[in-house]
């Protein structure tokens, strides 16, 4: 009897005393990031069979395991990935909102300089001073023109630093999961049937970490590894091995990285995480302001130079351009059948203002011979039937060139085309306008040097609609950036905010099932710790009882 009474002591005492480390071990990790709390499960050990029925043999741990909630997790993951998508857009648009908004570092001060020393030339023509101040802020606007896109060029730089840090951290965490997978399921199929829940818990912070850069998805297999698909379904970590995400400049602009993934650009199919907010900002933002920045610069710098054109300077000459644009390079981005083909197109120096765009989309319609439909963006008008020499004059009058190399061209074939794209980035004061006289402020040589009346004309160009198709001034369709971008970064705001408020909820859901609380588990310390001393007191039971029976026999 004491023997039976000794052994059930003995299994409750090891059994307790697991159960105290492990709520020792909870204590321990209760601000470990990734800690899941474990329970023990107790389970009654076989019954012995006797003349008098079934007698118990005590207790036994059954297993040790994680509070884990696979529903709750995958809301994590997900309110995870669209946090970060939102927070990352909100934070890179602001950079672009709060520049071009502000009277200091945006182009509103340094445009209405230039129109306020037209307006003085005009009142003074003869002022070689009043002459000199505008030549000194036609010099200050073009430099702020310069300064603007190289903004947002270093942004740019920055987006594509994001999105390379972004793709090494998931590469190396991808092939972290592929190693901890072969480590789990060797531990879950080792004959003991136990979880290794430390390494669960491994994986699942890193599965977490992903979720920052990308949306992901994870399918559980039977032998305990896990399947992690990002984007829309591209596999990124199979069972123990791990696909490699590369970056690679964008073939039809050099200054633009892709997320590629075995050689296919998935950088828009990734729709969560901090590259998509990056990828998002780059095209519904970035890409956008830098457009319309440089038609601005384009039309602005097209309207004054025919002003210029139509009017006499103090040495009776015809007036000088006082911008030049140069010669950038046009921004295109297509969807074409031809991986071999190349497309190129480049700035060419437009007649007027008024009919320019920001975009085109040029449209391959038919092949042999080459057919091709032109649509203005801006006013969703479209050109068609052209051929190859029609398009090439098209192209002038709209302000670019187009060309084709490597590939072939095939029906259906679409290109985005953004003539002023870099327009921001080159404009500048004529090198060949030296000195105030060469301000065009007459309109013939017979009034010299009163004539007032070709200034009084480029004074004018503030408030002339010589923008978007004559629909906008200069100052309006800057103004129009201006709220296109601070709608977008206010909407991203309140989107990002709605997004944390989504995951800190999920993150609380989860940490009520997984997360360690240390009043229930100071209640279960108390509570084992009892059932502990009740064991030892059964032990020392069984010693008093077999005492007095020696001394019985004795």
């Amino acid at each position: 009897m004491t023997a039976g009474i000794l052994s059930t002591a003995l299994s409750g005492l090891s059994a307790y005393q697991q159960a105290l480390n492990t709520t020792s071990n909870n204590i321990s990790n209760a601000n470990t990031a990734g800690y899941s709390v474990e329970q023990v499960q107790f389970a009654t050990q076989t019954e012995q069979q006797s003349a008098n029925g079934y007698i118990g043999n005590g207790v036994s741990v059954a297993t040790i395991s994680r509070s884990y909630n696979q529903f709750l997790n995958t809301q994590v993951l997900s309110s995870t990935s669209a946090y970060n998508s939102s927070n990352t857009y909100y934070t890179m648009a602001k950079q672009i909102d709060n520049m071009i908004a502000n009277q200091s570092t945006g182009l509103s001060g340094s445009m209405s300089a230039f129109f306020n020393a037209a307006n003085t030339v005009a009142n003074s023509p003869s002022s070689t001073p009043a002459r000199q101040v505008l030549l000194s802020d036609s010099a200050a606007l073009a430099d702020q023109f310069n300064s603007i896109n190289s903004t947002f060029t270093n942004i740019n730089t920055q987006v594509n630093g994001n999105l390379t840090a972004s793709v090494q951290e998931l590469n190396d965490w991808a092939q972290t999961v592929a190693k901890l997978n072969v480590q789990i399921v060797s531990a879950s199929n080792n004959g003991t049937g136990q979880a290794p829940n430390g390494l669960l818990d491994q994986r699942d912070a890193l599965l977490n970490k992903m979720s920052e850069q990308a949306n992901i998805s994870v399918v559980n297999q039977s032998n305990g590894s896990i399947n992690v698909f990002i984007g829309q379904g591209q596999p990124l970590v199979l069972d123990t091995s791990a696909s490699t995400l590369t970056v690679q400049g964008s073939p039809t602009d050099s200054n633009q990285i892709d997320v590629m993934l075995n050689g296919h650009d998935i950088s828009n199919q990734i729709t969560g995480g901090q590259i998509a907010g990056n990828v998002q900002f780059r095209s519904q933002v970035l890409q956008p302001a830098q457009q319309q920045l440089g038609l601005i610069a384009t039309g602005f710098a097209t309207a004054v130079n025919n002003v210029q054109a139509a009017g006499v300077d103090l040495n009776g000459n015809q007036g000088l351009p006082l911008f030049v644009l140069g010669a950038p390079s046009a921004e295109v981005q297509g969807l074409y059948g031809d991986p071999k083909l190349q497309v190129s197109a480049n700035f060419s120096a437009p007649a007027t203002a008024s009919t320019l765009a920001a975009s085109y989309q040029l449209q391959v319609t038919s092949t042999s011979p080459n057919s091709y439909m032109l649509t203005n963006l801006t006013t969703n008008t479209a050109v068609t039937g052209l051929d190859d020499t029609s398009l090439a004059s098209t192209a002038a009058a709209d302000g670019f060139s187009i060309a084709f190399s490597g590939g072939s061209l095939t029906s259906g074939d679409s290109f985005q085309i953004s003539p002023n794209y870099n327009t921001a980035a080159t404009i500048q004061v004529n090198p060949a306008v030296t000195t105030p006289a060469q301000i065009a402020a007459a309109t013939s040589a017979t009034g010299l040097p009163g004539d007032n009346s070709n200034a009084l004309t480029l004074a004018d160009l503030q408030n002339q609609k010589t923008m978007n198709n004559g629909t906008n001034t200069f100052s309006q369709a800057y103004g129009q950036l201006v709220t296109t971008v601070g709608q977008n970064t206010s909407t991203a705001q309140i989107n990002s905010s709605a997004q944390n408020t989504v995951l800190q909820n999920a993150t609380n859901a989860q940490q009520s099932i997984s997360g360690v609380n240390l009043n229930e588990e100071a209640a279960n310390l108390i509570q084992f710790q009892n059932a502990y001393q009740a064991s030892a007191k059964s032990i020392s039971l069984v010693q008093t009882l077999f005492t007095s029976i020696l001394n019985a026999v004795g």
